[in-house]
């Protein structure tokens, strides 16, 4: 199946080129400073549009292999310029990738298939993520992309911070820290203009309550999981961290490939048996991804990395999530939940193994053309499950730089 792209995702190096250009155009009005290194010495930059002391920070780059936010937020930085409204009381700073090492790793500018994406993947392990780290990691051994983006919320006190997410294949949602009225309507309206399905039972967000379809906010603190194995908790990541200024954080996801699968409210006819059926298969895909990395790792002796480390975290992930789908009531009964849950136990172990297998590409291991076959053959299943179908790319950047604005107009009548 061809599913080729029309753009390409620009890299960091050419985001932080346009925004750069950006600064240089307009001097009176943006600033490109660094903020930060990653572990490996990569700058961390920020551009900053507009004096205002009231501030959006929008953050882009967290997941490596969400590739969409770079070019969104140059494209709402020129936004915020050409429209003085929006700049007249506020400030905009875009932090243009909060994890460039990772971005190195993930090398698929234009994916022309889930398989192709896939021989490209990377997303680091929980604890190597910047804005997961501080839910899984004691405060003394976080890294220093989650120091950066930390300190730049500590210094901007921003009553808005969008981090801007992604989704290989499913639909658009949003992740609120606190509710915010009236901005589902906008959201719904931008999507359906756009041809992008609402994913309003995101597994990501099972069990939150929704303030309208697609938008779901985080449970207060003290709340039960939907799944209680999962290692981190989005109270406590680098979310959270703004609420100590009184402002809350959107995440807006949007997909690289849709499938109206998620967008669909009506009942499941037997959720329970269908969560079992998707924890049985989950068990059985990890065992054989778990069977070749068994075989593998005593030629392996010595290799150590960030692919083999995420590939590994990903298959510890599997026993407790698979318990949680088997004996908890499902958080949602519709078939949009259950279709999300679908799509998140395909992705968990095919992302594994594609990981692995570049770790086997690289050992030039005997185990690796199999491992590819396997890779080929998951993505190609996932493709035809979900009928996917190409989100243009300028279509996922103007559907993600809409609902940040609007999230920062109603958030900005919320703080005043």
């Amino acid at each position: 199946m061809s599913l080729l792209p029309e753009l390409r995702y620009p890299t960091v190096t050419e985001v932080v080129s346009a925004a750069r250009a950006l600064a240089a155009q307009r001097p009176g009005l943006c600033t490109l400073r660094q903020v930060g290194v990653s572990r490996a010495g990569r700058p961390l930059h920020l551009l900053s549009v507009g004096r205002a002391r009231p501030a959006v920070l929008v953050v882009a780059g967290a997941h490596a292999n969400e590739p969409t936010g770079g070019p969104t937020l140059l494209a709402l930085a020129e936004r915020v310029l050409r429209e003085r409204a929006l700049r007249a009381d506020t400030s905009w700073h875009f932090l243009l990738c909060a994890d460039p090492d990772g971005a190195s790793l993930h090398v698929t500018p234009a994916p022309r298939s889930l398989f192709d994406y896939h021989l490209g993947f990377f997303r680091p392990a929980g604890p190597e993520q910047p804005e997961w780290s501080p839910a899984v990691l004691p405060p003394d051994r976080l890294p220093p992309e989650t120091r950066a983006l930390t300190g730049v919320i500590d210094e901007l006190r921003p009553y808005l911070q969008a981090t801007l997410h992604g989704t290989d294949l499913g639909g658009s949602w949003v992740q609120l820290t606190k509710d915010l009225p009236g901005l589902a309507e906008p959201f719904a309206k931008s999507a359906a203009e756009l041809n992008i399905p609402v994913e309003t039972g995101a597994s990501d967000a099972a069990g939150w309550p929704a303030s309208g379809p697609g938008v779901h906010v985080m449970p207060a603190p003290g709340a039960g999981a939907a799944y209680p194995s999962m290692p981190d908790d989005a109270r406590h990541s680098t979310w959270h961290h703004v609420h100590r200024y009184g402002g809350l954080t959107a995440v807006v996801e949007v997909p690289m490939w849709a499938s109206d699968l998620v967008d669909d409210p009506v009942p499941h006819p037997a959720p329970a048996a269908a969560m079992r059926r998707l924890a049985g298969r989950l068990i059985r895909d990890a065992l054989e991804v778990e069977r070749v990395l068994t075989e593998v790792l005593p030629r392996l002796d010595g290799v150590d990395g960030p692919l083999l480390r995420a590939s590994r975290w990903a298959l510890e992930l599997v026993p407790g999530l698979a318990a949680d789908w088997t004996h908890t009531v499902p958080a949602d009964n519709t078939r949009a939940y259950i279709g999300s849950v679908d799509a998140f136990g395909r992705r968990l172990p095919l992302r594994s193994a594609a990981m692995l297998l570049r770790v086997l590409q690289e050992a030039e291991d005997r185990a690796a053309p199999a491992l590819e076959r396997l890779v080929a053959s998951w993505s190609s299943s996932f493709e035809r499950r979900f009928r996917a179908r190409w989100v243009p790319l300028e279509h996922q950047i103007e559907h993600q730089s809409r609902t940040v604005v609007a999230a920062a107009l109603h958030a900005r009548d919320r703080a005043a």
